[in-house]
């Protein structure tokens, strides 16, 4: 019976070891990431997908600061100038150009709200209530009347210049009606045409 713990021949040793040379060893050292020996140069890193060092001196925390401040009173400035992706189009420039260039109720519905809310206070005398009480109902019945005149305007001009178009009508009378009751020098995009300019 063959012994298990028989001890292979050396010629069965010799045949499974295989002579590994300087250059191979150095080669699958540096594969590994080995650092060579002094005396030699070391391999520089790849410098594919590595972030270039910066340019510019890393800011503290003040100037970040300050930065974030510029750039948001420039993004605050080109919003002012331009407005957001609600503001596209020319049915919808068209309706800004319409409230901007004439005098709208609405710029007084917010000044006339707070008046009529100090007014209506139970220690305001009578009089006083129902004289706040008529200049609400006067200023409401004067915003939708005046709502109405720019939504017909709107739509007469809309449908002269743009016969194609694809605008919703509600959408674009609301845009108009909700510029038209927002104080002059608060609207946004900042208006381009002059009280009184034609359309």
């Amino acid at each position: 019976m063959p012994s298990l713990f028989r001890r292979k021949s050396t010629a069965v040793v010799d045949e499974s070891a295989t002579e590994v040379t300087p250059d191979e060893s150095s080669a699958a050292a540096r594969s590994r990431g080995y650092t060579p020996a002094k005396g030699r140069q070391t391999p520089k890193r790849p410098t594919a997908g590595r972030r270039p060092p910066s340019a510019t001196k890393p800011l503290n925390k003040e100037e970040a600061k300050e930065r974030r401040r510029q750039l948001r009173a420039e993004a605050a400035a080109e919003f002012r100038r331009e407005g957001g992706p609600r503001d596209r189009g020319p049915e919808r420039l068209l309706a800004r150009n319409v409230v901007d260039s004439r005098r709208t109720v609405g710029t007084w519905f917010f000044g006339g709200a707070l008046v009529v809310l100090i007014g209506s206070s139970a220690a305001m005398p009578p009089a006083i209530r129902l004289a706040s009480n008529l200049l609400w109902a006067a200023l409401a019945v004067g915003v939708v009347i005046d709502s109405v005149l720019i939504s017909r305007r709107i739509r007469k001009l809309v449908r002269e210049r743009f016969p194609k178009s694809d605008q919703r009508m509600g959408s674009l009378y609301l845009y108009a009606i909700m510029r038209s009751i927002t104080f002059r020098r608060m609207r946004a995009p900042a208006p381009r045409v002059n009280l009184g300019d034609p359309v």
